[in-house]
């Protein structure tokens, strides 16, 4: 089975040009904001273990408790972070939940339920499947890591509030999508909803500083 996998600034540049002579609204966006950034990380365990950091906060808190965790791994590997004590790890900033759930994934890797190999030639579905099987991995962290690790060019995060608050904002939606919502209305950026969610969180993040540059 093959995927159109997402490796370069080219891919992501054929997605938007799709998009854009497809949907109004992701033209809108790309006009708006320019290309959207790559955002493409390895297919491993530690890229995984940096999503789960990151949930449910800021970029910039992400970026620094990951930055203090991953600086207590070299390398940073399933054996590595079981090695670790629950202690240091929470004092780089992760939760007890978070902590629990990299163990709980370390530990499934060593065992060969989790295979990173494996993922890169089995269908999205299947993957996100395996990976819920993980205490603590949910669909949002399972949907993110097809995006950005796997590369899937059709790969999408309905449960993402950013990419929600962004279709709401383009659409001119009275509220926030919901999740269903948002996956209905992403259908029609189909084979390339991989690269409408990058154009997304662009565009939010470029209107949002043109808001605050204009409320000054």
């Amino acid at each position: 089975m093959s995927y159109h996998i997402i490796e370069t600034s080219q891919d992501i540049a054929q997605g938007v040009q799709g998009l854009s002579a497809s949907c109004p609204l992701m033209r809108t966006a790309f006009e708006t904001a320019g290309l959207p950034p790559l955002r493409r990380h390895e297919n491993s365990y530690a890229s995984v273990a940096r999503i789960v950091t990151g949930q449910l906060l800021s970029v910039a808190s992400a970026r620094a408790i990951w930055a203090r965790v991953e600086a207590l791994a070299h390398p940073f590997d399933p054996l590595s972070v079981l090695a670790l004590d629950d202690r240091q790890l929470k004092k780089a900033g992760l939760s007890n939940a978070k902590i629990r759930t990299l163990k709980a994934l370390a530990n499934a890797t060593l065992q060969g339920d989790i295979d990173f190999r494996r993922f890169a030639r089995q269908d999205d579905d299947l993957v996100r499947q395996q990976l819920k099987t993980v205490h603590g991995i949910g669909p949002w962290t399972a949907d993110i890591y097809v995006m950005f690790c796997l590369g899937r060019a059709d790969g999408f995060a309905p449960g993402d509030v950013a990419l929600a608050n962004a279709t709401g904002l383009l659409k001119k939606l009275p509220k926030r999508p919901t999740p269903a919502q948002l996956q209905e209305i992403a259908l029609t950026w189909r084979p390339w909803r991989g690269v409408a969610a990058r154009l997304l969180w662009h565009y939010y993040g470029v209107v949002k500083n043109i808001k605050t540059e204009t409320s000054k």
